[in-house]
C-alpha cells in the first residue's frame, strides 16, 4: 500500500488510565469512520502521573496493549501506540513502543535509546534515568504499509539514529513525545524538518500537550513530508487531524535529490560502527 490516511492524534493524558483509554476510542471510532489506515499515538498515552510513588509501568500483556489489540481489530486499523512504560522483570522499566496490525498483532517493539538527563545547577534536573532503562536495538520494520522505523520523544536529538533507520529501508519514522513547552518552542519544529529533510522521509509526530506534574508540555503534533514542508498540525488541545501520505513521495525525492547516495561513507564510516 503506497498511498493511505495516517490519523495524528494529539493528547493530554493524565492518571485515569480508564478516562484515556475512553478518549483514545473516541479518536478510533473517528478514524475507522473516514477511512484511516494508520493512526499514531503520543508518548506515555495510558497513563501519567506526578507521583513518583505510583508505579505506572505494566507487561505487555497487560491493560493497556491489550486494550490496543481489541482496538485494531474491531476498527481495523494499524496502530502505534505512542509509548508506556513497561516493567521488567528487574531494574528500572523501557519506555516502550508497540506497533500492532489491524490482526491485534505486535509487529515489533522499540525500547526508547537515548534517555533525557540534564542537570544544570540552579536552573533544571530532569533525570529520566532515575525512572526509567534504556534500550539497546536500533528498530524499524518492514510491512504491508511501508518500511517504518521507531523513535521516541528525546531521541529526535540523536541524527546518526534517523540516518541508521533510513539506511534500514524506513520510509516513515514515528516521534512519539512528551517535550517540554520551552524547548518545544525553540527546536521541536525545527528538528522534526530536519530530520525529514536529511533522510527524505515521512516523519510522524504525536505530541502531549497540557500543564504536566514538572512541566507544560508543548503539543503541536507535526506530520512532516519527505521534502520537509508540514503536511499536518495540531497546535494546542485534545485533538486528531487526518492526512494523506504517497510513499512514492519518498522514493521520488530520493531520486530527485541523491543525497543519501552521495554519501561518503568511505571517510566517516566510523560514525556506524
Amino acid at each position: 500500500m503506497k498511498r493511505y490516511k495516517i490519523a495524528l492524534i494529539q493528547m493530554d493524558s493524565g492518571e485515569d488510565r480508564a478516562l484515556n483509554f475512553e478518549k483514545i476510542e473516541q479518536f478510533f471510532i473517528k478514524a475507522h469512520d473516514e477511512g484511516v489506515t494508520l493512526i499514531a499515538l503520543p508518548e506515555v498515552m495510558n497513563r501519567m502521573t506526578g507521583d513518583r510513588s505510583i508505579d505506572t509501568s505494566e507487561p505487555l500483556d497487560g491493560p493497556t496493549i491489550t486494550f490496543m489489540k481489541k482496538c485494531a481489530v474491531k476498527y481495523n486499523l494499524w496502530i502505534h501506540c505512542g509509548s508506556i512504560r513497561e516493567v521488567r522483570p528487574e531494574g528500572l522499566p523501557y519506555n516502550t513502543t508497540v506497533l500492532l496490525s489491524p490482526k491485534g498483532d505486535i509487529e515489533t517493539i522499540y525500547r526508547k535509546l537515548h534517555l533525557y538527563d540534564v542537570d544544570i545547577p540552579g536552573k533544571v534536573t530532569a533525570l529520566e534515568s532515575s525512572r526509567n532503562s534504556p534500550g539497546d536495538e536500533v528498530v524499524s520494520v518492514q510491512t504491508e504499509i511501508g518500511y517504518l522505523g521507531m523513535t521516541i520523544c528525546y531521541d529526535l536529538r540523536f541524527p546518526e539514529l534517523f540516518r541508521l533507520l533510513t539506511l534500514k529501508g524506513a520510509e516513515i519514522i514515528f516521534v512519539p513525545a512528551n517535550f517540554a513547552f520551552a524547548t518545544g518552542e525553540a527546536h521541536w519544529e525545527a528538528l522534526l524538518r530536519a530530520r525529514a529533510i536529511e533522510n527524505s522521509c515521512y516523519i510522524i509526530a504525536s505530541a502531549q500537550v497540557g500543564q504536566k506534574s514538572h512541566f507544560k508540555a508543548y503539543g503541536h503534533s507535526l506530520v512532516i513530508d519527505p521534502w520537509g514542508s508540514v503536511i499536518a498540525e495540531i497546535e494546542e488541545g485534545e485533538a486528531m487531524k487526518i492526512v494523506d501520505i504517497d510513499l512514492d513521495k519518498v522514493k521520488e525525492i530520493r531520486e530527485n535529490l541523491p543525497s543519501l547516495k552521495n554519501r561518503r561513507d568511505d571517510v566517516y564510516d566510523i560514525i556506524i560502527k
